[in-house]
């Protein structure tokens, strides 16, 4: 049976994308097939040159940006090159903020549908964050 893991990603909060980002990548290196689709406020991130400040949502943010804790953004692109990780830009987002595919700073997927993230997910974790 297969261990797979999909995680949807829809907040901007630098804690919630830097636990997306650590589950991520540590189930990855458990070998896990691990897919993350990227929606609403946390595509923004992501943009090529985009210079959006990565809001805290508690008291806890501000201890994640002390030396020696790896940035959400590496993180994820660790998880990349450790295993079977996809992470998957929601097409609607990229639409209605006008983003393009080539414009995002990651090593992300094609666009995908949310319809069709979770008809892949069927069978297996889902998360939220």
């Amino acid at each position: 049976m297969e261990n797979k893991l999909s995680i949807v990603c829809v907040s901007a909060t630098r804690e919630k994308l830097q636990m997306t980002a650590m589950v991520a990548s540590v189930a990855a290196a458990s070998g896990s097939k691990v897919r993350v689709f990227f929606s609403m406020n946390s595509i923004l991130h992501f943009v090529s040159g985009s210079n959006i400040e990565v809001p805290a949502e508690g008291e806890f943010a501000s201890l994640l940006t002390t030396e020696g804790v790896p940035e959400f953004k590496n993180l994820f692109q660790m998880a990349v090159e450790l295993g079977d990780v996809e992470l998957l830009p929601c097409s609607m987002a990229l639409e209605l903020a006008n983003i393009k595919d080539k414009d995002l700073d990651l090593d992300f997927a094609p666009a995908t549908g949310l319809t069709k993230f979770l008809s892949d997910a069927e069978g297996g974790q889902l998360l939220s964050f």
